[in-house]
C-alpha cells in the first residue's frame, strides 16, 4: 500500500459507528481519525489536481478496513482502473475476485435528458446495494450535474443523503469548473465531508495540496492541509510542510 501504509483494523467510533480509513495514518490524521460511515463526502479539485487518485486511496482503505466497496467511474474502465491502483501500491484485484468490490463504468452524460436518466438509473442501483456494500465512490459526476439544471443536482444529493442516513457512506468526485462558488456552498452544506484538491505554486515547483475542509464527526479537530505528491509504485507521497515550503 502507499503511502507507509500498513493494513488497519476496522475501528469503531463512540456513536458505535464505523470509521473508515484511508489506508495512511499521515492521511488519517489530517482527516480527524477518518470518515464516519453514513457519511456523504465532496471531492472537489481542478483538473489534473489527484482526485481520481485521492479517490483511490479512498477506495484501497475501505476495502482494507473491512468494508465492502462499489466504485463507479467514467473515466476508466475496470481493466484500467486495476492496472492504475496497481502501477500505485493499491492493488485491489483481490477484492473484486472475492467479491467485496464492484466496479460499473458509467457513461459520460451528453444533454440534460441523459444525464437526468443516468441520476435516476444511478438511484435505483444504489437501492439494489443497500445492505450489500457500504461504500460508494461516484467518480466523477461533472459531466451529469453539467447538463441539468442546479435544482436537479441538489434533489439528486438530497436522495443521496437518505442512503447515508441508513449507514451507507457515498463519495461523490467533481471538478471545480462544474458550479459557481454559491451552487458549490449549497452542496457543501449538504455533505458531512469536504475534500478539496488543487494545484499550487510552491518555491520554483508544482505541488498538488488535499485541503481538509470539514468531516463532520471526526473524531479529532479538522481543517489541515497535506500536500503530496503521486509516484509510480509508491502512490501518495506526502511532503512534509517544511519541504513543501523550501
Amino acid at each position: 500500500m502507499g503511502v507507509g501504509a500498513k493494513k488497519l483494523t476496522l475501528l469503531t467510533s463512540t456513536d458505535e459507528r464505523r470509521i473508515i480509513s484511508t489506508g495512511s495514518t499521515e492521511i488519517d490524521k489530517k482527516m480527524g481519525g477518518g470518515i464516519p460511515e453514513g457519511s456523504l463526502i465532496l471531492i472537489e479539485g481542478q483538473s489534473n489536481a489527484g482526485k481520481s487518485v485521492v479517490t483511490q486511496q479512498l477506495l484501497n482503505g475501505a476495502l482494507n478496513s473491512g468494508f465492502r466497496a462499489v466504485l463507479y467511474t467514467t473515466e476508466n474502465t475496470p481493466q484500467s482502473l486495476f492496472r492504475q491502483m496497481a502501477s500505485l501500491d493499491l492493488d485491489v484485484t483481490d477484492f473484486f475476485l472475492l467479491g467485496a468490490l464492484n466496479v460499473y463504468r458509467a457513461p459520460a452524460a451528453v444533454d440534460e435528458g441523459m444525464a437526468a436518466h443516468i441520476f435516476d438509473e444511478l438511484l435505483d442501483h444504489l437501492a439494489q446495494l443497500e445492505g450489500r456494500f457500504d461504500v460508494i465512490f461516484l467518480d466523477s459526476i461533472t459531466s451529469f450535474v453539467s447538463q441539468v439544471p442546479e435544482a436537479a443536482t441538489l434533489r439528486f444529493l438530497n436522495k443521496v443523503k437518505e442512503f447515508c442516513d441508513r449507514r451507507m457512506t457515498i463519495f461523490l468526485t467533481i471538478h471545480s469548473y462544474a458550479f459557481d462558488e454559491t451552487m458549490f456552498i449549497r452542496m457543501r452544506s449538504l455533505c458531512d465531508a469536504h475534500l478539496r484538491l488543487r494545484v499550487q505554486e510552491v518555491g520554483d515547483q508544482l505541488m498538488k495540496a488535499l485541503e481538509v475542509a470539514k468531516v463532520r464527526g471526526a473524531d479529532k479537530s479538522t481543517g489541515n492541509i497535506i500536500n503530496f505528491d503521486i509516484e509510480p509504485g509508491l502512490g501518495m507521497r506526502i511532503i512534509p510542510v517544511s519541504s513543501a515550503r523550501a
